[in-house]
């Protein structure tokens, strides 16, 4: 796991990217397995266990955060400076369920970089293929007002 925790702040129990399948200049795409022992899925319909679908959109955002976060190593950054914040998030879609026990590809890729944001379009699929869900969404990496920074 430390392919992935070694670049974004996200800890578990709210860490929701396994692994990094495949990367590029424009994007990345991680991998997930949503394990039926995790605590959401007790009250999440105990009775018929689904995943949530604001966790899905934030393994998609921990992918986005993972790309910029390599991006920036390779352009010369130190890892550790600051944290992705997200800015904006529009076009959710949700096609599919998620279940316990389902793993997922996690794909990201960069729109355009504007003003200190960083847009990109986000997609789950099943590894059957699968389509489970799709967003747009806007994250600018710096430090949050008031906090203090290790």
């Amino acid at each position: 796991m430390s392919e992935v925790t070694d670049f974004i702040p996200h800890r578990p129990p709210f860490l929701f990217v396994d692994h990094i399948v495949s990367e590029n200049e424009t994007g990345l795409i991680a991998e997930r397995t949503w394990k039926g022992e995790e605590d959401f899925y007790k009250g999440h319909y105990p009775d018929a266990p689904i995943t949530p679908g604001v966790l899905l959109c934030e393994s998609v955002f921990q992918t986005g955060a993972l790309y910029m976060a390599k991006q920036a190593l390779a352009a010369g950054a130190k890892p550790g400076e600051g944290v992705p914040l997200l800015a904006k998030i529009t076009d959710v879609r949700f096609r599919n369920p998620v279940y316990p026990g389902d793993t997922v590809h996690i794909e990201v890729q960069k729109k355009e970089a504007l003003g200190g944001f960083t847009m990109m379009s986000g997609s789950i699929k099943k590894t059957d293929g699968t389509r489970v869900l799709s967003v747009n969404f806007a994250v600018a990496w710096k430090a949050p007002e008031g906090s203090e920074q290790p």
